[in-house]
This record gives structure tokens, C-alpha cells and sequence, in this order.
């Protein structure tokens, strides 16, 4: 059993819901719900954003890495369970400034792990120059360039699709999900 690291649990129990409303207000959290409902008229894929300020103390006491956290979040948010097995779940967990990009096994087959990489790095790039909201804007644009690429709407097909899953992203502290 890994040892629960004080320094981490210090810098975990500073960050709260709090901060991660005065990174993306309310105002930038409905332009990245708005970015994220254009984006998916264009493919048959689902993208949600979830950033937590925190991770809950159970992850904490076992040293549980922020991409567990965000594996555990794809499931909960039912990012796995769409029509086409394609939803990306974009992750942003402040309190380690990690970024996390988890896509289902449909898209995951048709990219490789170096262009998630590429993707991480740059939204990295914006967060640490405190650029969140453009941050994730770059990530929704770039997840909608790759299911565009591989899971393009059919042509002719109504205006109006299926959605099935909220377009809102998620904020949350430690009294996440």
C-alpha cells in the first residue's frame, strides 16, 4: 500500500470548489458548454470536460494517480457508454495542475497515444501560463478536428442529433462525485 505523502495531501486540502470557480467562472463555463455543443453537430462523438479542484481523500490516502481519477470520472460520467463507443473526456485536475485526455475504444484505436501527448502538452502550455479557458478551448477544437476526422456526421443527416451526454462541463472540489 503506497504511503499517503503529506506535501500532497497539504496541496490537495488548499484547493476546493472555490478555485475552481475563480479559474472558470460561470461566464467561461457557458462558452466551453456552447464550444462543446457546436463542436459535436459536426460528428457523431461526445466530448465532456470535467476539471476538479481536488481529488477526494480516498484517492489521496492511496496515492492514486490523477489519470485513475479521471478513468473513474469517464465511467461515472457515462463517457464510455455511447452509441459509438466514441466520447473523449478532457480532465483538468488543478491541485497537480495534470491534465488528463480519456477516449473510448472506438477513437482510441484510430489515435495514437503521441497525439494525445501532443494535445496534453499544449493545453499544459496554456494552463501554466494561466490560460485555462483558452486552454481548454484548444483541447475541445482539437478532440472535434480528430472525431470530425474519423467519425464525421453523415451527410444528410438531421439537424438536430441525439445528445447524449450534458455539454456542460463539470466542476468540482472535494466534495466530488
Amino acid at each position: 500500500m503506497a504511503r499517503l505523502s503529506l506535501q500532497r495531501f497539504i496541496r490537495h486540502r488548499l484547493w476546493d470548489e472555490d478555485d475552481a470557480r475563480r479559474v472558470l467562472p460561470p461566464e467561461a463555463l457557458v462558452r466551453l458548454q456552447q464550444r462543446v455543443a457546436d463542436s459535436e453537430q459536426r460528428h457523431s462523438g461526445e466530448i465532456r470536460v470535467c476539471v476538479e479542484a481536488s481529488l477526494p481523500l480516498s484517492y489521496l490516502w492511496r496515492d492514486a494517480p490523477a489519470r485513475e481519477r479521471a478513468v473513474t470520472m469517464f465511467a461515472k460520467l457515462r463517457v464510455w457508454d455511447t452509441e459509438h463507443n466514441n466520447g473523449v473526456l478532457i480532465y483538468l485536475l488543478l491541485a497537480e495542475h495534470r491534465i488528463e485526455i480519456v477516449a473510448d475504444r472506438a477513437l482510441a484505436r484510430r489515435v495514437d497515444a503521441g497525439r494525445w501527448q501532443q494535445l496534453v502538452d499544449a493545453m499544459g502550455e496554456a494552463f501554466q501560463a494561466g490560460r485555462f479557458e483558452p486552454g481548454l478551448n484548444e483541447a475541445i477544437d482539437a478532440v472535434d478536428a480528430l472525431l470530425v476526422a474519423h467519425f464525421p456526421r453523415a451527410p444528410g443527416a438531421a439537424t438536430q442529433r441525439l445528445n447524449e451526454l450534458p455539454d456542460e462541463p463539470l466542476l468540482a472540489g472535494r466534495r466530488a462525485l
